[in-house]
């Protein structure tokens, strides 16, 4: 036995020494991280690698709304069905949702931002302080972004500033609540902040080959929107009253405008091109170092083809109709003169509207005199399908028409309109020229004010600083001016103004994620998507008969539609490691 120990220890030790020369292998590639944080471009390299985890906006969120009834509701097993029907739990939620569930990439995101964050302090890149300062505030405002994303959608959520030890204990992690979450995501926003607003440090401007990249506007709009939604009614819980949510919209705003340069697009286009500078907006470039476009903030999201994914089937290479807007949408827009066409319904399933006599509305020629975003957004039965040629086709949606309503075709209407919104009249087969959903633009910090200033100080209070002196009613106008819209009357109630106000960012902001999210911290889901209506237009001789229809009701807005489940590999994980279960009310599948 003996002898045996002394040749297995011989055999050992020979094999090692025998290894190694083949031990010594060559590099495969991976190099360690104070080799990236030594090297200019490999530091720059790994600061762009934390780019790409914000969830991008796209249209069809608009048919998770009372916005729009998705064509494909007549695929069978397609989302949209699953989701009006409520038949999603838990673990399908991913294949049906608007983007998945982004919980993992946003924390991927947040992983990476926090290396570099860590990294940068001690790193030896040969680099300038201030260089080394703008990356830094890039990354913590691309952090300060991913959790905004995360709460957004999933409420509270665990926080984590550095990066993970290989032997970390999961199990003593906890979620934070909301509250926590947006003074965790505003401490990032003024870290970055007091960086210098300078070309080599966090500048307002973006520069060539810098499309997307984090600026001090970004920040200052994560700022508002964090918290506007953490005083709004789902999320508030003392810690942001509706007060401190005006001091910090105010700030952003008046930044934005005075230091920032940013302004309400204003560009009035040709008479072939847009109908207004609204319209324009939606079809012009932000990639374009805010030479024209001076509005956006960031952008987020790819140029879409809504002439292939929202069409219509007279559009060559159309592949489906999309996001179908409802006749609920169509009556929230006022006629020209600023009065509400229709003030409610008197039946439970919204066929007979209530007409403002008032208004001017006429209900046998319900598409004229409106507000002039409404023919800016939507398609609907009569409008001139290409500006540029005024005189050739115009949009048939009756009864009998080239785009009339289809209960199994997903390349007609299901509610009697198609979008416009985005749509350029430039856009043909195999080309992108139409428009981009904006993660931010200034339009959304003058509601974010306009909302925490009316709940704060009323309507017509003004809120000034060094520069700055606006009311929540001057903030609405700012907007409503630049559609051509009168402004709202002075001396509202703040019920009337908060009715109103509702309404204007419903308009304003269609079709680009905000009414997803807005019902839900206003927790009026149940109000808004219980069912939605479209238009049916029958023609006889000259004469249009119009026909309002229910879809049958949607199951998909009880309590626990308000926020995502989280990912149930996730909560079975935490499960596992704690007994604590992470899950969202509602999503204990």
């Amino acid at each position: 036995m003996k002898k045996y120990k002394i040749f297995t220890v011989l055999f050992v030790t020979c094999l090692l020494l025998s290894c190694n020369k083949q031990l010594d292998l060559q590099s495969d590639g991976r190099i360690t991280m104070d080799q990236v944080f030594s090297d200019y471009n490999r530091t720059r390299g790994y600061l762009n690698s934390c780019y790409g985890y914000c969830p991008a906006p796209y249209m069809d969120r608009a048919s998770f709304t009372d916005e729009a009834q998705d064509a494909d509701d007549v695929i069978p097993g397609s989302k949209y069905i699953n989701w009006y029907s409520g038949s999603i739990t838990s673990i399908t939620y991913p294949s049906y949702s608007a983007d998945g569930s982004p919980w993992g990439s946003l924390y991927t995101g947040i992983r990476k931002c926090n290396v570099f964050l860590e990294n940068i302090k001690t790193a030896t890149v040969l680099a300038t302080d201030a260089e080394k300062g703008q990356w830094t505030a890039q990354a913590l405002t691309l952090r300060a972004l991913y959790y905004l994303q995360l709460i957004k959608r999933y409420g509270g959520v665990p926080i984590f500033d550095k990066p993970l030890e290989i032997n970390h204990n999961f199990s003593t992690d906890k979620r934070a609540t909301f509250s926590e979450v947006v003074k965790f995501i505003l401490a990032d926003c003024d870290k970055a902040l007091t960086y210098p607003a300078t070309q080599d440090g966090f500048s307002w401007n973006i520069y060539d080959n810098q499309f997307g990249i984090m600026t001090r506007a970004v920040a200052y709009a994560i700022k508002s929107q964090a918290v506007t939604y953490a005083a709004s009614p789902l999320w508030s819980d003392g810690t942001y009253t509706w007060a401190m949510a005006t001091e910090i919209n105010k700030e952003a705003l008046s930044q934005c405008i005075i230091n920032g340069g940013y302004k309400l697009f204003d560009v009035v286009p040709a008479a072939t091109i847009a109908q207004n500078p609204y319209a324009l907006y939606f079809i012009t470039s932000s990639n374009d170092q805010r030479a024209v476009d001076k509005e956006t903030i960031y952008q987020g999201g790819a140029n879409m083809q809504v002439w292939r994914n929202a069409g219509m089937p007279t559009n060559p290479g159309m592949d489906k109709t999309g996001p179908c807007p409802t006749q609920d949408l169509v009556d929230s827009y006022e006629m020209a003169n600023g009065e509400a066409p229709i003030t409610g319904y008197s039946d439970d399933n919204r066929l007979n509207p209530v007409i403002n006599s008032a208004s001017g509305y006429d209900p046998a020629n319900p598409y004229v005199g409106r507000d002039p975003r409404f023919y800016a957004s939507i398609y609907y039965n009569g409008a001139v399908r290409f500006l540029n040629q005024p005189m050739g086709k115009k949009v048939e949606t009756f009864v009998g028409g080239t785009e009339e309503v289809s209960d199994i075709n997903r390349k007609n209407t299901r509610t009697g309109y198609y979008l416009r919104k985005f749509n350029n009249y430039k856009s043909t087969l195999n080309n992108s020229a139409d428009g981009a959903v904006r993660l931010f633009r200034l339009a959304e910090l003058y509601l974010n004010f306009a909302e925490s200033a009316y709940q704060s100080v009323g309507p017509d209070v003004a809120v000034t600083s060094t520069g700055f002196s606006m009311s929540a009613r001057d903030a609405v106008n700012a907007v409503r001016a630049r559609a051509g819209m009168p402004p709202f009357a002075a001396s509202m109630t703040k019920d009337a103004f908060e009715k109103k106000y509702r309404n204007e960012r419903r308009i304003e902001l269609a079709f680009e994620e905000h009414r997803f999210f807005d019902v839900r911290r206003w927790k009026i889901l149940d109000q808004t998507d219980k069912f939605v209506t479209g238009m049916r237009i029958t023609q006889s001789g000259s004469t249009l008969t119009y026909n309002r229809f229910k879809f049958i009701d949607r199951n998909c807005s009880s309590t626990k539609w308000l926020i995502y489940p989280i990912d149930q590999a996730e909560v079975d994980k935490v499960i596992g490691l704690s007994g604590a279960d992470w899950q969202n009310p509602g999503w204990l599948d």
